[in-house]
């Protein structure tokens, strides 16, 4: 049995997005392109509502590049569960204020028992300083933690 991902919005951003000019930008965008062609097939992928609905946003396009590319990716509902979660991590402040669909992300892909959340939103999510008080509120209310990673550690090589 694969390992299960959720795939955040940044991600599909960066695999659809137009090449940057900005060079860290430009290496995430080509590790995503990379991982999505060569390790994706090896995981079961899942997205939720609100990636689908970020997508959706911005250049019409572009979304419509982000929505084909997640066309066939399984859909998890946003549960209650997975809302009262969310709720969670904002009062325990593991997630900044402004970043309330950050915490959304988390809660579905604990609460629906992801191996993996994966991304490129390094400042609310796959942050070193903030990973442990994540985890601690997901445990503590009773959830085993994704791993929160980048495509870039998510490859085998």
């Amino acid at each position: 049995m694969a390992s299960s991902v959720y795939i955040e919005t940044t991600v599909v951003s960066y695999l659809t997005a137009r090449p940057s000019r900005d060079l860290i930008q430009r290496a995430h965008q080509q590790l995503t392109r990379r991982w999505w062609h060569t390790r994706r097939s090896q995981f079961d992928l899942y997205v939720s509502p609100l990636v689908i609905q970020e997508a959706a946003g911005g250049d019409p396009n572009r979304a419509r590049r982000r929505l084909t590319a997640l066309k066939a990716i399984p859909v998890l509902d946003a549960t209650a569960n997975a809302m009262r979660l969310a709720e969670a991590l904002a009062q325990a402040g593991a997630v900044p204020p402004e970043a309330v669909v950050d915490e959304t992300h988390i809660a579905v892909a604990t609460v629906h028992g992801m191996a993996y959340l994966l991304t490129w939103n390094c400042a609310h999510i796959e942050n070193a300083t903030m990973r442990t008080r994540i985890e601690t509120i997901c445990r503590s209310e009773g959830y085993e933690p994704p791993v929160l990673c980048t495509p870039e550690e998510l490859m085998e090589d």
